[in-house]
């Protein structure tokens, strides 16, 4: 799946958020939005979600508007992971079967065993309660939910924050193996700069509100532009 940007703007209570982006997302490859805080950039995942809409300018998936494709069928095609990884009340499997749920659907427990063992965990998870995960264990539960549907697109926002260094790494090279496994299109915000340096296809450097460079991750190992290497350097907050 092609998901394409076209001159995107988002403003909210007469704030410019989001200010003439443009650029195309490389299929199945990963790609890395870095810059400051309130950069915009988990605004620009929400419009690629359909979570909200652009306030002008278009985001085409597959060469269509995003706004006519229909909600449930958009969400299934481009999936989220969030921080949180937030969990609903019950077992791993409950939470598994949560998207098959909304869609008026079933999820067999062999689908649900098969997709554990896509993030790297076994199916005796599956009746554990999910309040009792590690953080690392949420996380990949939550990866393994949204890659119920199929997903071609993942959305990642900030997804190893709040995880100590040994999980981080499992993280990492979890996403690393399904982008390669099943050639997801997958686009990440961090704030580590070194996870998206040594991780990305593809890096975006936004910063207020803009789309300042994209490219190799060479363009923060030496950055050409003066705004990036401000950013880089901790000059930018």
């Amino acid at each position: 799946m092609t998901l394409q940007l076209q001159d995107v703007s988002f403003s909210m209570h007469n704030k410019n958020i989001l200010q003439h982006i443009s650029g195309r997302f490389i299929k199945g490859k990963i790609t890395t939005l870095v810059g400051p805080s309130g950069a915009g950039k988990t605004t620009l995942l929400k419009l690629c979600n359909g979570l909200i809409s652009p306030t002008a300018g278009t985001i085409m998936l597959n060469n269509k508007a995003l706004t006519a494709i229909e909600p449930t069928v958009l969400r299934r095609e481009v999936g989220m992971a969030l921080q949180a990884a937030p969990m609903i009340t019950g077992t791993v499997f409950d939470n598994l079967q949560l998207p098959r749920k909304l869609a008026g659907q079933q999820l067999t427990k062999d689908e649900a065993a098969a997709s554990l063992a896509s993030v790297g965990l076994t199916t005796d998870l599956l009746d554990q309660q999910a309040d009792e995960l590690s953080g690392g264990q949420r996380q990949r539960v939550s990866i393994a939910r949204t890659l119920i549907n199929k997903s071609s697109v993942l959305l990642l926002d900030e997804i190893t924050s709040a995880l100590d260094r040994i999980a981080v790494a499992e993280i990492e090279e979890l996403i690393v193996e399904l982008n390669k496994a099943y050639g997801v299109t997958i686009i990440w915000i961090t704030h580590n700069l070194q996870q998206a340096i040594s991780l990305s296809h593809e890096v975006w450097v936004m910063i207020d509100g803009e789309l300042v460079q994209t490219g190799a991750p060479t363009i923060l190992t030496t950055p050409t532009n003066e705004r990036v290497r401000q950013f880089v350097e901790g000059g930018l907050a």
